[in-house]
């Protein structure tokens, strides 16, 4: 299917060069109009911490504002924070700002749909198909009068506290303990800055904290989970259990070992699944293959009713506990094992052979 605007990973682009405000406020608006019949959608907005995000957000709430719908401002929060949150029943969908590990002059759009999974491909073709309609026409608006035949205009309005939301739902799903162990976390300057120190020290890990002063410019700036050199120099002074580099809107996450040695995600992958066979937590002992992507990886596990999927870059799903790849979650879950499992985390990797 020809797409113009959506790929892979929803919209990406130089951020207004190719990923204008223009273009994000037709893909609002066409949203809203997707997402629910009548058009007065609301809609979760969610960023990562590049300098485009609220020039984006603003075109985006203006957008949704413009067809009668409600925009709510989630600030600065991990891509699975918004889905978490859309997911809990609130909102229509979510768009999240971000272009992930990419460098901090690229952005992107993400949208979600009312179950806080990303849309399939008919309804990424519809809204493609309102927002060539919006392009250069006079499309109808909502207006300040309010008419019965006049949807009014709609609100934008700021949501407290989503990123703590967030983590007490993360925490409450997975009921980790990590106290006894010391814990390296790179949050690559991006989405999980605040979010993954809350989260780690709450579970009751000794936490210490790379590349958590974003200034707009520097996610994924020589750090995170595309650039292991900075962690892995730090872990190699002996004194973490765990390094952990996440990405920038906090997804993916890659760990490494006590030694400075990265753990991929097929490695992360494997300790996880054998963990869980362990707890009887895997119904059938079977590898499948998924197209590239996390949408087609989430449609795999559906159809076949696994509970653990993902990628070598460290985009992992654990079905239990979300619907979307989450560092944090990943994160936790190999703390987890790592704490219970007597082995380091070197020898827990060894038991994958490539």
């Amino acid at each position: 299917m020809s797409r113009r605007w959506f790929g892979t990973d929803g919209i990406r682009g130089v951020a207004n060069v190719t990923l204008t405000p223009e273009l994000a406020m037709r893909v609002a608006r066409a949203t809203s109009r997707v997402l629910t019949d009548a058009g007065a959608a609301r809609i979760l907005i969610g960023r990562d911490t590049r300098i485009s995000g609220s020039l984006l957000q603003a075109a985006l709430s203006a957008g949704i504002a413009a067809e009668g719908g409600t925009a709510y401002l989630a600030g600065v929060i991990p891509t699975p924070g918004v889905s978490r949150l859309v997911a809990a029943g609130e909102y229509d969908g979510g768009i999240i700002i971000s272009a992930s590990h990419n460098p901090y002059r690229e952005n992107g759009l993400k949208v979600l749909g009312p179950e806080g999974k990303k849309l399939s491909d008919s309804r990424e073709a519809r809204i493609e198909a309102v927002m060539a309609e919006l392009e250069g026409a006079a499309a109808p608006r909502a207006t300040a009068t309010g008419a019965p035949d006049d949807p009014p205009i709609g609100e934008i309005v700021h949501v407290e506290e989503s990123s703590a939301r967030y983590v007490d739902d993360l925490l409450g799903r997975l009921e980790v303990d990590l106290s006894g162990l010391r814990i390296l976390l790179d949050c690559a300057n991006g989405a999980t800055y605040r979010a993954a120190p809350v989260a780690f020290r709450a579970a009751g890990a000794y936490v210490e904290v790379l590349c958590d002063r974003p200034d707009g410019r520097n996610i994924n700036e020589g750090c995170g989970s595309t650039h292991l050199g900075l962690l892995s120099g730090r872990m190699e002074q002996g004194t973490f259990d765990l390094g952990l580099a996440f990405d920038g809107d906090g997804d993916r996450v890659l760990a490494v070992d006590a030694g400075g040695r990265a753990v991929n995600g097929d490695r992360i992958m494997t300790i996880l699944a054998s963990a869980l066979a362990e707890e009887a937590e895997v119904k059938e002992n079977t590898l499948e293959i998924a197209d590239v992507g996390d949408r087609r990886l989430l449609e795999r596990m559906e159809q076949t009713g696994a509970v653990l999927g993902g990628e070598q870059s460290g985009h992992i799903i654990y079905l239990e506990a979300g619907v979307t790849g989450d560092g944090m979650q990943t994160g936790l879950l190999l703390a987890e094992v790592l704490k219970h499992s007597g082995s380091s985390l070197a020898d827990l990797a060894d038991g994958m052979k490539e």
